[in-house]
Order: structure tokens, then sequence, then C-alpha cells
């Protein structure tokens, strides 16, 4: 199913909104490419959730612009707007068939009943629910209620998709084969695609870029990869994966972690406070004897190795950088072995893996 109409790029510039003395946007700017699978990402209050708002028309802000290709959308009502929605409630309505549901935005637009049936029954064959459509949506399960909302969203082909937190009341498991059916589905819809999530995981899993939201502004907007690689601030970091820090002192372009001066590859970003050096468990590198000269050295003793079925997590003590969890698959660790608690262990961080950033973006 694709649309008779192109994708619209989204520009944003200087948003702002304030409840009181709260900025839930503070000068929020953000241009996304026509097609494009965004994701909002961030914690609870961060913004993320109004700014999708914003785009939807449901809130009015302060100041700023929101343009949907060359068209201003500030005063533009949000029936007008012709987008696509699909709310964290999914919003159906129980008193009609699952048909009546999808075919309803094609409905309000005066499109014939004929038309209605057809386009109905193509948007549910795309979600893969082909033959659902006289069923009740109290029928239907969760994560079929969830694909009834998708093909509503999709069936009047619109340029552009919003989606509030979609999966969030789906168990683990079909919340992740969810987030991989979206993900192909994007690439069948012309349509762009803007997703609020508070779930790094889901974001990484499904994104073209990711925005990471952080008290109504916008930290860092990167693809998943390089957010996770190379983040700008101690909170990108910190939000986006599994991670320690411990901080460092940086002069003239060079981090040191006490006495030792780190090498890394990677720029160190600049920002306001001091630095901190992170370190992602599954980076580290257990050596078996003397760790190499061109890695960092954060050997330490461990203090506990615990069991989590896929991985096992050493927790090591070292002087430098405090308390460090290195994560070894189960299967390299029944192949090579795992150290006893009290033992001194070797740990590489290797420069292409040494990621300094600042505790505050500037």
């Amino acid at each position: 199913m694709s649309s008779a109409n192109q994708s619209l790029p989204i520009d944003i510039s200087s948003l702002s909104k304030a409840y009181g003395a709260v900025k839930a946007l503070d000068d929020v700017s953000l241009n996304i490419a026509a097609g494009e699978f965004l994701t909002l990402l961030g914690p609870s209050g961060s913004g993320k959730t109004t700014l999708l708002m914003a785009l939807a028309g449901f809130v009015r802000p302060d100041g700023g612009s929101i343009r949907f290709g060359d068209r201003e959308m500030i005063a533009t009502p949000p029936h007008k707007r012709g987008l696509g929605m699909v709310f964290q409630s999914y919003a159906l309505f129980p008193f009609m068939t699952v048909a009546e549901n999808v075919a309803y935005p094609l409905k309000i637009r005066g499109v014939s009943k004929s038309d209605q049936k057809t386009r109905a029954e193509r948007a549910l064959d795309t979600v893969q629910l082909g033959g659902y459509g006289d069923r009740r949506i109290t029928q239907m399960s969760g994560g079929q209620r969830q694909r009834v909302a998708l093909a509503r969203a999709m069936v009047f082909e619109p340029q552009i998709i919003l989606m509030d937190e979609p999966l969030s009341a789906l168990d683990k498991k079909l919340r992740e084969h969810m987030q991989i059916e979206l993900k192909a589905l994007h690439q069948k819809l012309d349509a762009t695609v803007v997703y609020v999530t508070h779930d790094q995981r889901e974001a990484l899993t499904m994104s073209d870029r990711i925005a990471v939201v952080n008290h109504g502004r916008i930290e860092q907007v990167e693809t998943p990869e390089r957010l996770y690689r190379q983040p700008h601030s101690f909170f990108v970091a910190d939000f986006v994966g599994e991670s320690m820090s411990a901080p460092v002192k940086v002069a003239n372009d060079r981090a040191h972690l006490g006495e030792s001066v780190l090498k890394s590859d990677l720029p160190i970003a600049q920002g306001s406070g001091g630095h901190r050096l992170v370190i992602r468990p599954e980076l580290l590198e257990v050596t078996s004897g003397a760790v190499p000269e061109t890695a960092n050295d954060l050997s330490g003793r461990v203090n506990d190795i615990i069991y989590q079925g896929d991985s096992v997590l050493v927790i090591v003590q070292n002087d430098n950088a405090g308390e460090i969890n290195v994560r070894v698959p189960a299967n390299r660790a029944g192949q090579t072995g795992l150290p006893s608690k009290g033992e001194q262990i070797g740990l590489a961080l290797h420069p292409e893996d040494t990621i300094i950033v600042p505790e505050h973006v500037s």
C-alpha cells in the first residue's frame, strides 16, 4: 500500500511552550526529511509528547514555526492537517466493527461506501488482518487492536503519520515483534513518521534517526548507531543504552582518569560542567594476560558474577573508575571460563570504544 501523494518534510523552528514556570518546549528546532522514521525519545516529562501534540495541532505553541512541506501549520486546526495518528490507547470505537473503525477517516471525508470498503480491506491486508473486518473490537487481542489503529491511521494515505507510544500497552514479546513489523510497514508506506517513546531499545530498533529530548530541549539528533557510539552529553549516553561512567579531567583535548591519559579515537564533545568517561559493558575486553598498550587499562578485582541467561555480568572494582560492569556473552563465558570472585582480572577498553562526554550540552 503506497500513497498517491508523496511524503512531506517537517520543519520545526524555535518552538516554545510554557505551562507557568515550566518550559515544556524550549526553543526547539528540528528538520525531519520526507519519508523519514524519526523517533522522539526521552523520559516522562521531557517534552516529547508535547512536541508531538504540537505537530498534531492539539497543543498551541507560544511561539515558533511548524511547516509541513511549504505550508505553515501553527494556526491550522488538527482536522485540517491531513495527519494519520496512532494514540497510546488506540482510541478505537468499541461499537463499530474492525472495518468500520478503519473506514471511519474515509467516511468523515465523504468517500463513497464502496471505496471505503475497498480501501479499508486493503489497509487491513497491509497490517496482516485481512478477513477480520466483520469482527468487533472487543473480540481483538491487544496486538490486533494496535494493528487496527495503524490501519485506520494509514487508510486515507496521509503524507505524515504521528504515533504516541503505540506499543506501550503490549507485553514484551509482542512489543518486540511489532517493532520489527512497524519498521517493515514503514518501508511500504510513502509517509513521514514521527514516533514517541521512552523505550530506548524500541527507538534504536525502529528509527532512521532519533531525537533525544530532555527538559523541553533536543539534546542530540542522530542515527541509532551514531547516537549510541558518539553521544554528545552524559544524559544521552546514560539514557541510550546500558553504561557506567567515571569523572575525568579534560585539558588540551586530553582526558585524564586518575594518573592515566585516556586513549580515544572519538572527539571529546564540548559542553558545560565536568566530563565523564562512559563505559559500555559489552565493549570491555577481558584479557588473559596484560592489557595491550594500545588500549586503556581498567583492570580490577572481581566483586561479583551474575548469570543472566544470554550473558554473564562480571562486576569489577577499579581503583580509578569505581565499580565497572562487564557483560560477557554466555557462550563465550563457557568457552573461555570465568574469573572467580575476588580474582584480579585485566580489562581493556579500546580507543574506538572510549567515549568522553560533558555533563551538559552547551
